[in-house]
């Protein structure tokens, strides 16, 4: 494959400028299958923020990660070239701005048939891929891994923020949403109207308690069973992971999940027909010792990996 990270044997892994998994900062659709990036905006925070300093901790902490993936026994740059697109312009403080750069800023890697991998930012961000992605593809599934529905109508008058991206997609119809499906919400919540109103919208909601009473390979055929062969995003806020696992993020709900837990789950969907990902929420700032950044870096090596077993097995 023509892109993927050198060897640790020849440059140390501490040295250089610091990409995703030391891949090339290389600015080109050509001869590539997925394309790392940074969507560096945080103004839809609305509690702590520093969420745009979140792609470069997670670039900082990947240079640990290695090729091949012990758990899908598949090294990844034998099937796949992958780059480090860097970041995407956005305007801080102008959402409505920046959804409009994140979405040209997609477009010649949509358009390429080059699959992205964003690094939030907040989770305001994801309205603008899916805006992007839509045009690419029309409405598509959406598999959400969050503490938090983002269902929500509005914060303080405002329509647009971390807690409402969803709602806005499902309105513009870029959501399949009777192939979605919504894991790991917990919390204390206003009423039940809050998860109902996800319900309203058309997503299944997979609740945390239920997740950790059923286990993660029956919640993985759960997700399964609901995207089924439809076209699917996968977003993944890191406060879905317990904060014991990763304590830097804005918004912490106890009660969530272990790394261990989490990766497992991620591999339950080794078989669904992904277009694209983002991972957000990852605030470095509070993160000790980096393990939030970890975790995310590793979240995403899992997910890469699956489009490489999908490649090397003929379903890509």
């Amino acid at each position: 494959m023509k892109y993927q990270p050198p060897s640790a044997s020849a440059a140390p892994r501490f040295a250089g400028i610091k990409t995703f998994m030391r891949l090339p900062h290389v600015k080109t659709t050509e001869d590539v299958d997925f394309a790392i990036l940074g969507i560096p905006f945080d103004t839809g925070c609305c509690y702590k923020n520093g969420a745009r300093f979140g792609p470069g901790a997670i670039r900082e902490s990947s240079t640990l990660m290695r090729n091949f993936s012990m758990n899908l026994n598949v090294n990844i740059f034998d099937y796949l070239s992958g780059i480090d697109y860097g970041d995407l312009d956005i305007t801080p403080g102008y959402i409505l701005e920046s959804y409009k750069q994140i979405e040209e800023g997609l477009k010649p890697l949509l358009d390429a048939g080059v699959l992205p991998v964003a690094m939030g930012g907040d989770h305001s961000i994801t309205l603008a891929e899916l805006r992007a992605i839509a045009k690419k593809h029309g409405p598509v599934a959406l598999v959400h891994f969050d503490s938090h529905l983002d269902t929500w109508d509005q914060y303080w008058g405002q329509k647009y923020a971390h807690g409402t991206p969803f709602r806005r997609a499902c309105e513009e119809g870029l959501i399949d949403t009777k192939h979605s499906i919504q894991v790991g919400i917990r919390g204390s919540q206003y009423g039940p109207e809050d998860v109902q109103g996800s319900v309203d919208l058309g997503f299944e909601v997979l609740t945390a308690n239920e997740l950790h009473e059923i286990g993660i390979a029956e919640a993985g055929k759960r997700i399964r069973e609901r995207v089924q062969d439809a076209k699917v995003f996968l977003s993944f806020d890191i406060d879905f992971v317990d904060p014991s696992c990763a304590p830097g993020t804005g918004t912490i709900e106890i009660g969530g999940f272990t790394g261990h837990q989490t990766l497992c789950l991620v591999r339950e969907m080794k078989n669904l027909n992904f277009i694209g990902m983002d991972l957000v929420e990852v605030l470095p700032t509070i993160d000790p010792a980096g393990i939030t950044a970890y975790m995310a870096a590793n979240i995403m090596h899992e997910f890469i990996s699956i489009l490489a077993l999908q490649r090397k097995d003929g379903k890509r």
